[in-house]
């Protein structure tokens, strides 16, 4: 029965550790590798920093995604490869401790939502 516990604790806490916590790498060692990958990855198409525009029209700068997609959705889509409809985006396919870095990085670098204005009628 306490071996059963033990495994039971290891697994939960493997589910919500980041896999760059196991790596020994710290969270900001991690943005830094998230931006790395941006840097490498994205940036032909995307703004991948918290202002700019995309040089693809087409493709949402990162500021801005969680406007649009659950972020941590998106882990899913990372391992599994990610197409999407902007144009000749190349199929990418990460490791989980890339992953946990990017969307550590996009996480980091959202903008606040925009609020519609309110329209006053006279």
């Amino acid at each position: 029965m306490l071996i059963r516990l033990g495994l039971s604790i290891c697994l939960t806490a493997s589910i919500f550790t980041p896999s760059y916590a196991t790596k020994g790498l710290t969270q900001q060692q991690a943005l830094e590798w998230g931006r790395a990958l941006a840097e490498t990855h994205c940036a032909t198409c995307h703004a991948i920093g918290k202002r700019g525009q995309s040089p693809n029209q087409k493709a949402p700068g990162f500021a801005t995604l969680a406007q649009r997609y659950p972020l941590d959705n998106l882990a899913e889509a990372f391992s599994e490869g990610i197409l999407v409809g902007h144009g000749p985006m190349p199929e990418f396919q990460f490791e989980p401790d890339q992953i946990d870095g990017l969307i550590a990085y996009l996480k980091s670098i959202q903008s606040p939502r925009k609020r519609a204005k309110k329209r006053v009628v006279n």
